[in-house]
C-alpha cells in the first residue's frame, strides 16, 4: 500500500507528519512526502494566513484528482478552522481530523479504514500528546517539545485552533535530543518559549539536561519574556548551542505592539536583545516583522524600519497583515489597502538586505562551522552556527566542517575548509 503525507506551513506541522509517517512505516505502508499516485493520502494543512488556507484546499483538490479512488484524510489548522471545506471535497475525503490530536489519524488508518466515510472527527487535547518518533533526517532534525499557545496575538487564530500550551515531560524530550544522529538539531513547537512540563521544569531546565548532546543545538521561534539571564547562562553550558536567536518582534512600534496585544516595549525588546549580545557577542538575532497591521501609520512604519538596524538584525521575515476571521483584530479594525502594505513590505525587505549584508561582512576571515545540506551547480552549501548561509567550491561529505569565510557571495558568503 502506498501513502502520500503532504505537509504545509510550519516546521511543528513537518514534525508532526514525520511522527504520521513513521507510525503508517510501521503499518507496513511506503510512504512519500511528494504528491504522486497512492492509495492513501495524509493532507496536514495550514491556516497562518488566508492564502495558506487556500493552498491546503487546493491540495487536497490535487490529490483527489491524481488518484480519484484513494481516500483522503485531512488534518491541520486549515481543517480545524473550517472542516466543511474540506469534506465538500467528495467521497474521496474520508476524514477530517483537525490541529489536535494527530495521533487519531494513525488510529483512523490503524481501524483499517472500514467505512465509507467519517467525516469530521475534531477532538480536544489537554495534555501534551506523544505521537512516534517522527523520521530523523540526517542533516537537520526537528524536535517538538510543546504545542498549543496563551498568547491571544489580536492577529493569529492558531490559539483557536491549536489550544492552549502544552508541554511534553522533560525526559521525553531530552531523549530524543540526545538519541539525535542529525548534524543539527532543532527544538521547535508553537511557542517554545512557554515550555514548561508538568513539574514545573522549563526551558533552561530541558537546555541543562541536554547540555552534552553531540547534535549541533538551535532553538526554534523565541518570544521577549524567555530571555532572562538564567535562561541565557543556560545556554552558555550547552556543549554545541548554535547562537541564533529567532526573537519575534512583529512591529517597531510601541503603538502597534499594543493593539497587536504584544506585552513588550520596542526598549524592552532592544534589551533583550543587548542582553543576548553581551552573553553571545557573535549572535544571529533574526525576527518576524507583520507590515501593515490596520493601526500602523506610516510614522509607526518608520519606528519599524528604524529597529532593523537599532537591534542588528542578522535576518528579517517581513509579511503583510492577513486578517484573520475570528481574532481581535479581525473584528476590531480595519485593513489597510494591500499596495500600501506591499510598498511598506518591499521597503522593510530592502533595509533588511543592507543590514544582513553588514552582519555578514563582520565575518570575512573569520571562522565558523558548517553543517553541509546540498551540493548544487558545483558548490556545497549549508549553515554555520548563526545561521549565515555558507558556500564551499565542490563536493564535500556531510560532517560539520571549520571554514574560512572569504567574501560574500549570492544571499550568503563563500568559504574555504580550514585545512
Amino acid at each position: 500500500m502506498k501513502a502520500v503525507v503532504y505537509t504545509l506551513g510550519c516546521k511543528v506541522n513537518d514534525v508532526e507528519s514525520g511522527s504520521i509517517i513513521r507510525g503508517l512505516e510501521d503499518m507496513g505502508y511506503e510512504v512519500s512526502r511528494e504528491m504522486e499516485p497512492a492509495d492513501l493520502y495524509i493532507v496536514n494543512t495550514c491556516a497562518v494566513t488566508a492564502e495558506a488556507e487556500r493552498k491546503s484546499r487546493q491540495t487536497v483538490g490535487k490529490a483527489v484528482k491524481c488518484s480519484p479512488d484513494a481516500k483522503v484524510i485531512v488534518c491541520g489548522c486549515a481543517s480545524e478552522k473550517s472542516p466543511d471545506d474540506f469534506l465538500q471535497k467528495g467521497d474521496t475525503v474520508y476524514a477530517v481530523t483537525g490541529a489536535k490530536r494527530k495521533n487519531k489519524v494513525l488510529e483512523i488508518v490503524a481501524d483499517g479504514l472500514k467505512k465509507e466515510r467519517l467525516g469530521a472527527v475534531l477532538e480536544e487535547e489537554k495534555t501534551y500528546e506523544e505521537m512516534p518518533l517522527p523520521e530523523c533526517l540526517k542533516t537537520r532534525n526537528f524536535v517538538k517539545i510543546q504545542d498549543g499557545c496563551n498568547r491571544f496575538c489580536s492577529y493569529c487564530v492558531i490559539p483557536y485552533l491549536r489550544g492552549r500550551s502544552r508541554s511534553r515531560l522533560l525526559e521525553s524530550a531530552a531523549a530524543e535530543i540526545l538519541s539525535s544522529t542529525a548534524k543539527e538539531t532543532v527544538v521547535t513547537g508553537i511557542d517554545v518559549s512557554e515550555y514548561k512540563d508538568e513539574q514545573g521544569r522549563d526551558l533552561a531546565d530541558l537546555m541543562l539536561a541536554v547540555k552534552d548532546a553531540d547534535t549541533r543545538l538551535r532553538l526554534g521561534s523565541l518570544e521577549v519574556s524567555l530571555i532572562t539571564p538564567r535562561f541565557l547562562q543556560a545556554l552558555k553550558q550547552v556543549k554545541r548551542f548554535a547562537p541564533q536567536f529567532h526573537l519575534s518582534l512583529q512591529s517597531g512600534s510601541d503603538k502597534v505592539l499594543k493593539s497587536m496585544n504584544r506585552h513588550y516595549t520596542r526598549a524592552e525588546y532592544l534589551d533583550k536583545c543587548k542582553m543576548i549580545y553581551e552573553a553571545f557577542p557573535h549572535a544571529a538575532i533574526t525576527t518576524d516583522i507583520i507590515v501593515g497591521f490596520p493601526t500602523e501609520t506610516e510614522e509607526d512604519f518608520e519606528d519599524s524600519l528604524r529597529i532593523v538596524s537599532e537591534a542588528g538584525f542578522a535576518q528579517i521575515h517581513a509579511f503583510p497583515y492577513s486578517p484573520r476571521e475570528g481574532t481581535n483584530a479581525y473584528k476590531k479594525y480595519k485593513e489597510l489597502p494591500f499596495a500600501l502594505k506591499k510598498e511598506r513590505v518591499d521597503r522593510l525587505l530592502s533595509i533588511g538586505v543592507e543590514e544582513k549584508i553588514r552582519y555578514m561582512e563582520k565575518f570575512l576571515g573569520k571562522t565558523l562551522e558548517v553543517v553541509p545540506e546540498s551540493f548544487e551547480n558545483g558548490y556545497t552549501e549549508g549553515y554555520s552556527e548563526n545561521y549565515i548561509r555558507v558556500y564551499i567550491e565542490g563536493k564535500i561529505g556531510k560532517e560539520a566542517v571549520q571554514v574560512r569565510v572569504e567574501r560574500l557571495f549570492k544571499d550568503g558568503v563563500l568559504a574555504k575548509i580550514e585545512k
